[in-house]
C-alpha cells in the first residue's frame, strides 16, 4: 500500500513540470511576441511525442521548433507565415489540425471508419447470437423427452 501512495505522490509532484516545457532562455523579452509564440506553439505537434504540442513537450526537437517559431517572429513574420514556414519544412504532420486534403484524408476519416467498423462488428455478433439462440430451442417432442428423462432420474434417485 505504501508503494501506491508513494507512486501517486510522485506523479502529482511531477505535474507542474510537464505543464510548461518552455525553458527560461527561450522566452522572448517582448510579452506580445512571447504570447504569439505560445499560441503558435500550441498548434504545432511535437514530431517525437506525436499528440503533444511543442509548447508542453520536453523533447529536443520540440525545443528546436519553439526556438524556430520565436526566431521567425523576431524576424517580423506573421503568425500565418510562421505556420507556413514550419509546415513547409516538416509537412502537414507537424500541424495538430492538418488541412482536409487528399494526403490527409486518412487522418480525418480513420476514426469515423473505425467507429463504423466496430459498430458493424457488434451488429453482426448480436445478430448471429440471436439466430443461434433461436436455433437452439427445443421442439415440443424434444422438450417432452427431456421432461421424461428428468422425471425418471428423479424417481430413481428418490
Amino acid at each position: 500500500m505504501k508503494w501506491k501512495s508513494l507512486a501517486a505522490t510522485m506523479m502529482l509532484a511531477a505535474l507542474p513540470f510537464t505543464a510548461q516545457a518552455v525553458e527560461p532562455d527561450e522566452i522572448l523579452d517582448d510579452p506580445a511576441l512571447e504570447a504569439r509564440a505560445r499560441e503558435i506553439s500550441k498548434d504545432l505537434r511535437c514530431v517525437v511525442c506525436q499528440n503533444q504540442d511543442i509548447d508542453s513537450s520536453n523533447a529536443g526537437v520540440a525545443r528546436d521548433l519553439r526556438l524556430l517559431v520565436r526566431e521567425r517572429l523576431v524576424a517580423g513574420d506573421t503568425d500565418a507565415e510562421v505556420m507556413e514556414f514550419v509546415r513547409a519544412r516538416y509537412g502537414d504532420y507537424v500541424l495538430l489540425k492538418p488541412p482536409f486534403k487528399l494526403e490527409t484524408y486518412a487522418l480525418w476519416l480513420a476514426p469515423a471508419l473505425l467507429l463504423l467498423f466496430g459498430a458493424g462488428t457488434v451488429i453482426v455478433v448480436l445478430r448471429s447470437s440471436r439466430a443461434r439462440s433461436v436455433a437452439d430451442k427445443l421442439s415440443d417432442d424434444d422438450e417432452r423427452m427431456v421432461a421424461e428423462i428428468l422425471t425418471a432420474e428423479n424417481e430413481v434417485s428418490s
